[in-house]
């Protein structure tokens, strides 16, 4: 009897890690930036903005300026992945999705995604009144989702 149970639980132990999520997002930080924020020195000597501590994806790549989440996503190498954020603006009832490509290639990645131009046009003053934050494979499956706590009801 006592092989069987340290049987089983050597079993579910041995499992368990192949059980977890393929990803996870660490934490997501939404707030304003300004373009001054992505200045770096090497701009000033006639250099690009460098992206490749924490890679900057956005809706309008020549607009600096917008609403970004600053996201850390934990997840296994993928070859084609997808960040998709949808939000409720304050001026537009209905959600807008924004999808990037994206294929981390380290096991914890920190990056910039961005609505820029257009695609924020309430500046400095205006927050999201919800939004929802996906990791998406090639095939479209969720590996990692976060959202606001507005984004939807309760479970009762």
């Amino acid at each position: 009897m006592r092989f069987s149970l340290l049987g089983i639980l050597l079993t579910f132990a041995l499992t368990a890690p192949a059980i977890a999520a393929e990803a996870e997002f660490v934490r997501v930080w939404p707030g304003w930036r300004d373009a001054a924020s992505f200045d770096r020195i090497r701009e000033y000597f006639g250099g690009e903005e460098a992206s490749v501590r924490e890679p900057i994806l956005r809706t309008q790549p020549a607009t600096r300026e917008g609403y970004y989440f600053l996201v850390r996503v934990k997840s296994a190498a993928q070859s084609a992945a997808k960040i998709a954020v949808s939000v409720i603006r304050p001026d537009h009832p209905e959600a807008k999705v924004f999808t990037f490509p994206f294929a981390p290639t380290t096991s914890e990645t920190a990056l910039n995604v961005g609505l820029t131009g257009a695609d924020w046009p309430g500046g400095k003053a205006a927050s999201p009144v919800a939004w929802k934050i996906a990791l998406l494979a090639a095939d479209g499956r969720v590996l990692a989702e976060h959202k606001s706590f507005l984004w939807e009801k309760p479970a009762k």
